[in-house]
C-alpha cells in the first residue's frame, strides 16, 4: 500500500513532479524512436554509443535492451518488448503509476512515503530481481556476433580514425 504524508508547501514534493517531467520525456522519446527488432541499441538512434558492456565483453549488462523494451512497450509490440527485456514492461508499468502518484502528490501536497515498511520490501525485492536476472542474463548469454549492430558500430568507429 502506497502511503502519503502531507506537506506544508509543494516545494517539498518538487521532486515528485520532476519525477513526473522525467516520465513524460522518456515517454515522448520512446514514442519518437523505433524500437529494434534486434532487441537491443534503439538507444543508439539518439547518437548515443553502444553498450560498454556489450563492447568490451560481448554480453548485455542489467540495463541492455530497456530503451528497445520501453520503445516497443510504447508502440505496441509486446513481443518485441519482453523479448528485449523481460522486466521492461513491468519497469515501465510502475515509473509509469509511480509518475502520476508523484503528479498527484505534488498537486494535493503530499509526499510519497517511500520508508514505509511495504513500500521498502517491493523496492528491496524489484532491486534484487534487476540484480539478479542482470547477473543471470551476462552468464548465460551468448556472445553478441558479428552481425550484431553494436559490432558494427565498434568497428566503424574504429576504421574512421
Amino acid at each position: 500500500m502506497i502511503r502519503f504524508n502531507p506537506v506544508s508547501s509543494r516545494r517539498y514534493v518538487a521532486g515528485q513532479f520532476v519525477w513526473f517531467l522525467l516520465w513524460v520525456g522518456v515517454t515522448s522519446i520512446g514514442l519518437y524512436l523505433t524500437p529494434s527488432p534486434e532487441g537491443h541499441g534503439t538507444h543508439t538512434e539518439l547518437g548515443l554509443p553502444p553498450c560498454p558492456c556489450v563492447v568490451f565483453f560481448g554480453r548485455p549488462c542489467p540495463g541492455c535492451g530497456l530503451t528497445t523494451s520501453f520503445t516497443a512497450t510504447l508502440h505496441g509490440n509486446l513481443r518485441l518488448a519482453f523479448r528485449a527485456h523481460p522486466l521492461g514492461p513491468f519497469l515501465y508499468a510502475i515509473f509509469t503509476v509511480t509518475a502520476f502518484l508523484g503528479l498527484w502528490g505534488w498537486w494535493n501536497r503530499k509526499r510519497i512515503d517511500a520508508t514505509s515498511l511495504p513500500m521498502r520490501r517491493f523496492s528491496a525485492a524489484a532491486v534484487i530481481a534487476f540484480v539478479a536476472f542482470g547477473v543471470m542474463r551476462f552468464a548465460m548469454s551468448p556472445h553478441y556476433g558479428d552481425h550484431d549492430p553494436y559490432h558494427q558500430w565498434v568497428v566503424a568507429s574504429r576504421s574512421a580514425k
